[in-house]
């Protein structure tokens, strides 16, 4: 490997001399830390320039490529939206509401004023409740204002017949959305779970309760939430889609969930001549009808109360907002202070009306000419998936048939949406208070929700990503596979950078999205997006043996003292991300096999399509938020996407020159071999 350094810093060291333009190859050398081999770091080695340069900032958690491209692009709504704000918007328009929103947001002086008046009438209201009979009904119609329950509803595609949506009935009701934060015993996790019970205490006492009350009411929240925990699946039980799958009629689930009158929930929310609905969990269910029967009602009533206060904290002031902060903030991520006013209102901006701006930011910063680029990478990634399954020896013809059938059926989307969200009916008043206005974007986006859904068909053109967002996705029931226009920027594409760069870049992205059809949940479901076992018996069964080395070596990673990442948990991401790399590098041999290639920066196009990958996960993250992440996040921390990845690659073996006696080798048979 020592050749290629020096050839690296011969190349650098002329273009000094000479003054030559350095060529377009996608990639910075500023970024590079070339003082370390590829074969013990490549995390390093690929990314220990970028990581120098940008240090984590007190209001970041993590700073990585994705979260520098979001910034970049909240800027550009920034801009967006201050131009709007100047203008003179006509009263009902879209960008008026996005003008309201916005001012309102900043505008802390008025809700430092407001105090918690805004959220007074609704604790008094829950306060006066005197019938144990009345809880449910109670929590149900203070939804919209922030009282999430004791457990999940929504509407979406039926996993068994994928064209038609179905009601979703699933666990919810956690504070720290994962079981693991009220049951596991270690150290650390003890102390965020004392740090989230003073948390309780002290919003309780910010809300005008004596410190006796508050310890009071903290002890029935407590109480409550960890006995759904203790019923609720873990992530990596979540990840079975068929023991997440319960359809029944709805005279079934009033007769097998009798502890909750689903005539009172459902009529509260709108979906009136239930026929059937998809219980997700059982148990955690059959617990909230366990809670709604033994716990006292001022425990329900404390719960209730925690739950708006909670929710509606960073709309009061600033007071308040600081408090939620440091919890959530502080404890759970290690952040030192928040993210700056206009950065929180220009992201509620996208949240409340995401498309709408992302109308004006697709129209002004991403070009038709982008979005034929990335059409045919799609199709060139399709082809070489086509070909990686075909060359799979552990693949029956019978299983490799249908997998064919499943990758010929992928719908694409790319950029932005065809139609746009209509937001005429959502109401931004500005006379009103924040906390007003979030209950009406809320009762909005839930009307729209069952308008759109209730009963009807699946609407394959649905996005659920904005245009401005730094991500891409797969789903399923749909067998679509998305990438947002946010996401189709340097550092993962570029539209001067050579094929080498893009393929290693957003080629490994894309492919990583559709290996995602095929990882050890997209693989359960057929071309048709339904639940459904098209493979053979046996081919499952190698799938299985293959994966688990993956699993294996993820196990094995140390990512703080005496924290392993979880192999079961990430699996289907570093599948995806195993497939993506082969199927992009694949791609990419197949786009240039009759174009001579040159070095550039000393780097061989095969190197520079590695080293493109890398700079997607560079990173900088805290010790809270890895820790936070390896609870609770199926994707793995971005120097393992790297490190942890890449030695399964033989390609990269190969154009490294990585041998033997390298900290990051492992021997052929060690490696997974999937793709």
């Amino acid at each position: 490997m020592r050749k290629v350094l020096l050839l690296a810093a011969a190349a650098l060291a002329m273009a000094a001399c000479t003054g030559e333009k350095k060529m377009n190859a996608g990639i910075k050398v500023e970024n590079l830390d070339q003082t370390v081999r590829p074969g013990d770091n490549f995390n390093q080695f690929a990314n220990g320039g970028w990581i120098a340069a940008n240090p984590l900032g007190d209001e970041y958690a993590r700073f990585g490529s994705f979260d520098k491209l979001a910034e970049d692009n909240r800027q550009q709504l920034k801009d967006l939206i201050d131009g709007i704000v100047a203008a003179d918007n006509g009263f009902g328009t879209n960008a008026r509401k996005i003008a309201d929103l916005y001012k309102m947001v900043m505008d802390t002086v008025r809700r430092n004023s407001e105090g918690i008046e805004p959220l007074r009438p609704y604790l008094n209201r829950i306060a006066a409740i005197s019938d144990r009979s009345k809880v449910l009904k109670e929590m149900t119609e203070l939804e919209p204002y922030g009282v999430g329950g004791l457990f999940d509803v929504g509407i979406g595609a039926d996993m068994m017949d994928s064209k038609n949506n179905i009601v979703g009935i699933g666990q919810g009701g956690l504070s720290l959305g994962e079981k693991e934060y009220y049951l596991d015993t270690d150290e650390a996790t003890t102390a965020i779970r004392e740090a989230f019970k003073k948390h309780i205490v002290r919003m309780f006492t910010l809300f005008g309760f004596d410190e006796a009350t508050a310890q009071n009411k903290m002890e029935a929240v407590m109480r409550i939430e960890t006995r759904i925990a203790e019923k609720s699946y873990s992530s990596v039980e979540m990840r079975d889609p068929m023991a997440n799958y319960h359809k029944m009629g709805y005279a079934e689930l009033k007769r097998d969930y009798k502890g909750i009158d689903w005539d009172v929930f459902f009529g509260i929310l709108g979906l009136d001549d239930m026929e059937e609905v998809d219980v997700n969990q059982p148990e955690p269910i059959h617990e909230v009808e366990a809670i709604l029967a033994e716990e006292p009602l001022e425990g329900l009533k404390a719960l209730m109360e925690w739950q708006i206060i909670d929710a509606n904290a960073s709309a009061l002031t600033q007071e308040i907002d600081a408090a939620n902060f440091d919890f959530y903030g502080r404890v759970m991520s290690g952040q030192l202070e928040q993210k700056p006013l206009w950065k929180r209102a220009t992201s509620t901006v996208s949240g409340w009306m995401g498309e709408a701006i992302g109308q004006l930011y697709a129209e002004k910063y991403f070009p038709a000419e982008a979005k034929e680029r990335m059409l045919n990478l799609v199709r060139n990634l399709q082809t070489a998936l086509g070909q990686r399954i075909d060359e799979q020896d552990w693949m029956s013809g019978e299983t490799k048939a249908k997998a064919h059938e499943k990758l010929d059926a992928f719908y694409i989307k790319i950029g932005y949406p065809d139609k746009w969200q209509d937001y005429s009916k959502l109401t931004i008043d500005p006379s009103k208070t924040f906390f007003e206005n979030s209950v009406e974007a809320h009762k909005f986006f839930w009307a729209d929700n069952v308008e759109k859904k209730y009963k009807k068909p699946v609407d394959e053109t649905e996005w659920f990503m904005t245009p401005q967002t730094v991500n891409a996705y797969y789903n399923p029931t749909t067998n679509e596979i998305c990438f947002p226009a946010g996401i189709l920027q340097y550092p993962f594409f570029d539209m001067t950078a050579d094929d080498a760069f893009n393929y290693g870049a957003i080629g490994v992205v894309i492919g990583h999205e559709m290996t995602h059809g095929f990882d050890d949940q997209g693989r359960q479901f057929d071309k048709d997006g339904n639940l459904a076992d098209w493979w053979t018996p046996e081919d499952a069964e190698l799938f299985k043996q293959k994966v688990q080395v993956l699993i294996n070596h993820f196990d094995s990673i140390e990512v703080l003292p005496g924290l392993f990442a979880n192999g079961t948990l990430t699996q289907g991401e570093n599948i995806a991300d195993h497939g993506g790399l082969m199927v992009a590098y694949q791609a990419f041999r197949n786009a240039t096999k009759d174009q001579p290639q040159e070095v550039k920066f000393g780097f061989t196009p095969e190197q520079r399509f590695f080293l493109a990958y890398a700079a997607v996960w560079a990173d900088n993250i805290r010790d809270e938020e890895i820790r936070n992440r390896t609870k609770s996040d199926p994707h793995s921390l971005g120097r393992w996407r790297v490190n942890g990845t890449l030695p399964h690659i033989d390609a990269w073996y190969e154009a490294f020159d990585i041998q033997p006696g390298d900290a990051l080798y492992l021997e052929p048979e060690k490696r997974a071999n999937i793709w």
